[in-house]
Formats: structure tokens, C-alpha cells, sequence
């Protein structure tokens, strides 16, 4: 774990006031899992997946979504040679270990159908084959919550496919003011941040990290508190969230909790997760995967607000 805890330092270093997303995108490099970033513009979205692209050794590459985008501009094409006749395959964008889906809404849905396999089965079809994508293999996309005019919202099955949702607020005054100083100072610096990293991680270190965190104890009593979470957002009768579910997450939402949980008990030095690693990410792990029923759309609740009702209600012991 030594070789992440420096890439985690050195991620906090270069996004001032993001240690969320820091240990957000950690989290899911250490699950196998995809991360969906939302928030205005400016905030470092971009940037920080590309600070991480620069501690790991893996192919990084970056997909620029536009209406007009086409499923094989990422998936890859048949291309043909006139000399002898014969057809080979052009490998897209997704054929990488670390993929930026930049602005994710506003490609089309026939591109997010074809994200949808890479991220949820780790393979691409195309011309009627079948080929697996790299390993380790992470997605992490983007989208702008205030621009809506050519933008396709995400289908739920394409949003239950990322481990985390991560919704970024504007930074407070001490945060704007560092993220001044730190661009100044890169500006002025002769080397890239990129390039003043020290050893970057590779496919081994990664799948050692994750072999350890598979191992952190989670305990029942733990177990049966991600469940009675997850299922409360079903059994909503008489409970806090009595008539606000249109849809309640499924079983897919206890195992990303979990998962997360071991991650962040691992990035935090223990052996074990406790009680606060799963209320901490329930919002990011279960806000997504809940619909809001009519009732709560009208009041303005979202699936985050949801959640967090929620934990008020349900106690880890």
C-alpha cells in the first residue's frame, strides 16, 4: 500500500481543497469500480483525472463527448487495406486502462449503450466480435449539472454501472485562495507537475493493492447495517422515506457500499472498516441508484437528499 499512499499525496498536492475526490477516485481504482464526477465548470474534474493518468504507469486516454459522437469513435473500427484486400481493427479510446469520458451527457445514446458493456462486462463488440478490454480498466466521466441544451441525460442502467457518484460544491475562500497560489507557482515552475512525480504505479502494485483490500474485515454487524440501509430504501412504509421512492436501489448499491468501505478503511491505515467508512460514502455509493417518486421531485428532494434522510433514521448498531 506504500506506492498509493504516495500517489494519494501526491494527488492532494496538486488538487487543493479536493481531498474528497482524492480518496473518491482511490477508492474506485482499488474496487475495480467507475467514478462519475458531477459539478460546475472550473473545478477540476478534468484535471484531477489527469494527475492520477500521471501516477499510474497504464494508458491514459481521453473522449471528448459530443452529440455527434459515434459508438466506434470509441469503441473502435474495422479499417480496410485496398492493397490486400483484408479488414484489421483500429482499437478506439476505450481501449486504455484509464478512460476521461468528458462530459458524458452530452454524448448520444447509442455511445452510451456501447459504454455501458466496456464498463459493466470489461469488453467491446464490434463487427461482431468480442475483445476484452485491459486490465486494470477505469472510467471515470464528467458531466456539468448546469448545461442542458444538447445533453442526453444518463439512462439508470448506465448510472448503476459507476461505483460513486461524486457531486463537487464550489470551494470556500481559504481553497480559492491556495488553488491561486498552487496555479501561480506551476505557471511559473520550469517542470511540469507531471513530470516531478516519483515512481509511478503499475498493473502489479494495483492488483496488490487491491488483493489487500479484499482482505479488510468487514464485520456482520457491519454487513447487516449496508443492508438494512439498501433495504430501506424499499420497506419505505411508515419509514422516513414513506411515498418519495419511485425506484429503490438494488442489490448492486450493497455491494458497491461495501466494496467502498473496505477501500477507505484501507486508505485510512486499518485493517477493519467501521461504522463511519459506510455512512461516509452511502451518499456517493446510494444516491444515484435511488429515483425520486413524483412527491419528491416536486419538493425539490433529490436521491442524495433521500440517502441522507435516511442515515439520520438508520443506526449502525
Amino acid at each position: 500500500m506504500a506506492p498509493l499512499i504516495a500517489l494519494a499525496a501526491d494527488l492532494r498536492a496538486g488538487l487543493v481543497g479536493h481531498e474528497y475526490l482524492t480518496d473518491r477516485l482511490l477508492i474506485a481504482l482499488l474496487t475495480s469500480g467507475h467514478v462519475l464526477i458531477e459539478g460546475p465548470p472550473g473545478l477540476a474534474k478534468t484535471r484531477a483525472v489527469k494527475l492520477l493518468s500521471a501516477g499510474l504507469s497504464g494508458s491514459f486516454a481521453r473522449v471528448q463527448c459530443t452529440p455527434d459522437l459515434m459508438p466506434s469513435d470509441i469503441t473502435g473500427t474495422q479499417v480496410y487495406h485496398p492493397d490486400s484486400g483484408a479488414f484489421s481493427f483500429r482499437e478506439g479510446p476505450l481501449f486504455h486502462n484509464l478512460v476521461l469520458v468528458d462530459e458524458i451527457n452530452r454524448a448520444p445514446p447509442k455511445v452510451q449503450s456501447a459504454l455501458l458493456e466496456a464498463m459493466a462486462e470489461r469488453q467491446v463488440t464490434s463487427g461482431g466480435e468480442t475483445r476484452p478490454l485491459p486490465d486494470p480498466f477505469l472510467v471515470v466521466a464528467t458531466q456539468n449539472p448546469i448545461e442542458h441544451e444538447g445533453t442526453f441525460p444518463l439512462p439508470e442502467a448506465q448510472l448503476d454501472r459507476f461505483l460513486l457518484h461524486v457531486d463537487l460544491a464550489l470551494p470556500g475562500l481559504e481553497a480559492e485562495r491556495a488553488i491561486l497560489d498552487l496555479v501561480e507557482a506551476e505557471g511559473l515552475s520550469q517542470t511540469p507537475q507531471s513530470q516531478s512525480r516519483g515512481t509511478r504505479l503499475d498493473a502489479g502494485a494495483i492488483r496488490a493493492a487491491r488483493a489487500h483490500v479484499a482482505q479488510i474485515h468487514l464485520a456482520p454487524a457491519l454487513r447487516d447495517y449496508i443492508v438494512r440501509l439498501v433495504v430501506g430504501t424499499r420497506e419505505t412504509e411508515g419509514g422516513p422515506l414513506e411515498g418519495l421512492v419511485g425506484h429503490a436501489v438494488s442489490p448492486r448499491g450493497s455491494l458497491a457500499l461495501a466494496a467502498g468501505a473496505r477501500a477507505r478503511a484501507a486508505l485510512m491505515g486499518r485493517d477493519h472498516a467501521l461504522p463511519e467508512d459506510v455512512t461516509a460514502l452511502a451518499p456517493d455509493a446510494l444516491g444515484h441508484r435511488i429515483i425520486p417518486g413524483w412527491r419528491a421531485t416536486s419538493e425539490g428532494v433529490s436521491g442524495r437528499d433521500l440517502i441522507a434522510r435516511l442515515l439520520d433514521h438508520v443506526r449502525p448498531w
